[in-house]
């Protein structure tokens, strides 16, 4: 979106147009993050969760690569080079520790933005792009957290890997090429350590490129708001800094307090103990899980255990979690609904809550042993998931009458006071 009333950058001092004239690095970080790009005034705590994410990718990237630099891809030592990194390298624990639960917290942050780009109708148009590209990270983390857990080769990171690539085989014809693929051979080890650990090294830096693509594409047409009413005007928005970046300082800040909370007094609460048992093929654990950002999956492709068409239940079960996160790129055209926000959609608020319990429900499962009755709860929520977004949503969206919007977001604001543009900050 084109802001006629924004500030652009203009240096004043001659080094600073002698850089920006070369290279004109200080001309886009201000009309990025700085005075000249304007934002909604009404954005509340939950548009935090873009920086939280990635100031958990920067700890993960950062974390990672001295990790790299001591650990051994090789499945005769590397749980003892994990043990290693843990007892012998200078605060190695803590880079360790840093490392497995910025995962779990760059996880968090993620599924709360999505949840909030759920409620507040981010994917609608003209933010299609933002929200594809947003899935697409979503993806590539997913597949950079599976590979990481198996690094450690303890017993859960065995199995893991094991089960998981596992049901590739299901796929006819070319499922078991795959899976041989992956692995470099017919079961985890040596060849799969080193494949993971590329990879796993390699898809972070791929996902940093498409977070900038991902702002790319915010900044075209501005950030959405909780009214789900465009920008007006001058008097609907105010400078990203210093406004906002206060703001996500102060989200930041809590951040890293829950960070560390977790890092210094309880950084296995989120793991498994038999990864603390080196990997035996010999052995099957009790009850092999993934981590907890892969329960509701596990639960969806636990959920089929009976064969249709003379299909496999297993093959069943890959397509339907694949198929669950697949659902998402298609959003934006399954809701009709004119009206983006949440607050303004009384119907669709309801079965937002629902679907957010469903989520949480197939959570609980997926670290359930594959029994009654947690089987048959996986069933019926896994199948209100996808009813959620093929037919409640298209539905509800097309016949739900939504409350009154306010004619602009100074209005909502300020509730019918007289709107003043916010004083632009000033330049460098």
């Amino acid at each position: 979106m084109s802001f006629p009333w924004a500030e652009h950058y203009a240096p004043k001092h001659p080094l600073t147009k002698w850089i920006d004239s070369r290279l004109p690095l200080p001309r886009l970080v201000y009309n990025a993050i700085g005075a000249g790009y304007p934002v909604p005034r009404n954005l509340n705590y939950f548009w935090n969760f873009g920086v939280l994410a990635g100031a958990a990718l920067a700890i993960q990237i950062i974390t990672g690569i001295i990790l790299a630099m001591h650990y051994a891809a090789h499945g005769d030592i590397a749980f003892q080079s994990v043990e290693s990194i843990m007892r012998d390298v200078n605060s190695g624990w803590l880079l360790r520790y840093a490392h497995a639960n910025g995962a779990s917290f760059f996880f968090i942050v993620v599924y709360l933005h999505i949840f909030r780009g759920l409620y507040y109708g981010s994917y609608k148009a003209p933010r299609e792009m933002v929200w594809l590209l947003g899935v697409v990270i979503f993806l590539l983390m997913m597949a950079t957290a599976f590979m990481g857990y198996v690094l450690p080769w303890g017993q859960m990171s065995f199995w893991g890997a094991q089960v998981i690539t596992g049901f590739f085989s299901a796929i006819p014809v070319v499922g078991e090429p795959i899976r041989v693929w992956l692995l470099g051979g017919f079961a985890p080890d040596n060849a799969a350590l080193n494949r993971f650990f590329s990879l796993h090294y390699l898809l972070p830096f791929v996902i940093a490129g498409v977070v900038v693509l991902h702002i790319w594409a915010l900044h075209i047409p501005g950030s959405n708001n909780p009214t789900g009413v465009d920008v007006k005007g001058p008097q609907d928005t105010v400078p990203f800094h210093p406004y906002y970046t206060a703001k996500d300082g102060f989200g930041l800040g809590v951040f890293l307090t829950a960070f560390s909370l977790m890092l210094f007094f309880a950084p296995n609460a989120l793991g498994h103990a038999d990864n603390y048992i080196p990997a035996n093929p010999l052995s099957t654990p009790a009850h092999i899980v993934p981590e907890w950002y892969f329960w509701p999956f596990y639960a969806i492709l636990r959920a089929f255990t009976v064969n249709f068409f003379w299909i496999p239940a297993k093959l069943w079960g890959v397509v339907a979690m694949f198929s669950a996160i697949a659902l998402l790129f298609v959003l934006p055209w399954l809701d009709a609904s004119p009206v983006r926000s949440a607050n303004y959609r009384p119907l669709y608020r309801k079965f937002f809550w629902l679907l957010v319990l469903d989520v949480l429900v197939l959570g609980y499962c997926g670290v359930m042993p594959a029994e009654e009755p947690w089987v048959r709860i996986s069933q019926f929520a896994a199948a209100y998931y996808f009813a959620h977004f093929l037919i409640i949503l298209p539905i509800v969206s097309r016949v739900e009458k939504p409350l009154p919007l306010p004619n602009s977001i100074s209005e909502s604001v300020l509730h019918g006071e007289k709107a003043e543009a916010a004083p632009i900050g000033v330049q460098a």
